[in-house]
């Protein structure tokens, strides 16, 4: 599959994101007017996104959220602009303003994921038959960083569960390790040691089969940009963003917790979990309140994220404190 580069575009093939939004709520204003859900979406007010997408492609054949992924009442997406501009991508820059200069010409095509370890049908996956695997569905979810900033994004892609099922866990599979491509002629942070290379995270195999987590290969209706994990990343909604892995490569089945970047790097202050939880601090700051990006002002965080209602079942009868 083709991916244009944003240089390769045309400016009369871009969607004015006005436009986007406006063709959206259409959509989702007809289907969701004869439901319950038709009073929270006319409570949910869009902000009007600054500048136009460069993203790439057009994604087709997007479906409505479920019910549970309804437009977020009162919280306005994040522009694309911000979205696309100011990101966390160690590979590329520590400094979140240059992730998206530095990572303009990563090459996301071909590509191959390779899913293995404990299965019954390892298989290497190309791209193409990943975006085959269901219709792509629209995401909206909130994206809390552990630095305390978050976001509202409109993720594109399909629940990881549908993944596994296509390989089929063993009976002592109990964790998935992900990892992100390390190549140093690409991404020229990678040869700085601020990490150990490649970059690495996991989740319990209840946590990856949840219904909230998606593997992503777009936003705002378009083709995931580089600098935002292309052509294929990891969002868990209810977890912090460092959670969320790149521009994956492989994805294995294992029986023993994997040690993941971040926890490797500094295990004092992240742990396997990284659950977003207000009552947790950093060690080197509070976690109660965060800074979304396009706001003036402080918001309280929710626990996890907004989220509990859908996922505090998964972790009764644990210490959210030792287990962070």
């Amino acid at each position: 599959m083709l991916i244009k580069r944003p240089e390769d575009i045309k400016g009369s093939e871009i969607t004015d994101e006005k436009a986007y939004f406006s063709r959206r709520q259409f959509l989702r204003g007809a289907t969701l007017v004869t439901t319950a859900l038709g009073t929270a979406w006319l409570y949910r007010q869009f902000s009007a996104p600054s500048g136009v997408s460069k993203a790439g492609e057009k994604i087709v054949g997007v479906v409505a959220p479920a019910q549970t992924q309804a437009p977020l009442p009162g919280e306005p997406l994040t522009s694309l602009q911000d979205i696309t501009h100011y990101n966390n991508f160690y590979e590329f820059s520590t400094d979140k303003r240059e992730v998206a200069p530095r990572a303009r010409h990563f090459v996301t095509s071909p590509w191959t994921v390779e899913v293995g370890g404990l299965a019954h049908k390892p298989r290497t996956f190309d791209f193409d038959d990943l975006r085959r695997l269901s219709p792509p569905e629209e995401r909206i979810y909130r994206h809390r960083c552990v630095e305390g900033w978050s976001m509202v994004i409109p993720w594109i892609g399909f629940p990881l569960s549908r993944l596994l099922d296509e390989v089929q866990p063993m009976g002592n599979a109990k964790f998935v390790a992900f990892e992100t491509l390390a190549d140093p002629k690409q991404m020229p942070n990678i040869r700085s040691s601020v990490l150990e290379w490649p970059y690495v995270e996991g989740l319990r195999l209840d946590e990856a089969r949840h219904p909230l987590t998606l593997l992503a290969f777009g936003l705002y209706g378009e083709t995931l940009p580089p600098q935002n994990g292309a052509p294929l990343r990891l969002v868990v909604p209810w977890k912090y963003g460092y959670k969320g892995i790149k521009s994956i490569i492989r994805i294995h089945l294992v029986e023993t917790m994997p040690r993941t970047t971040w926890n490797r790097s500094a295990p004092g202050e992240y742990g396997f979990y990284s659950n977003v939880n207000p009552n947790v601090d950093h060690p080197r700051w509070s976690q109660r309140t965060e800074q979304r990006i396009g706001e003036s002002g402080l918001r309280d965080t929710l626990m996890f994220n907004g989220y509990a209602d859908q996922v505090a079942g998964l972790y009764a009868g644990m210490d959210l404190k030792a287990n962070y």
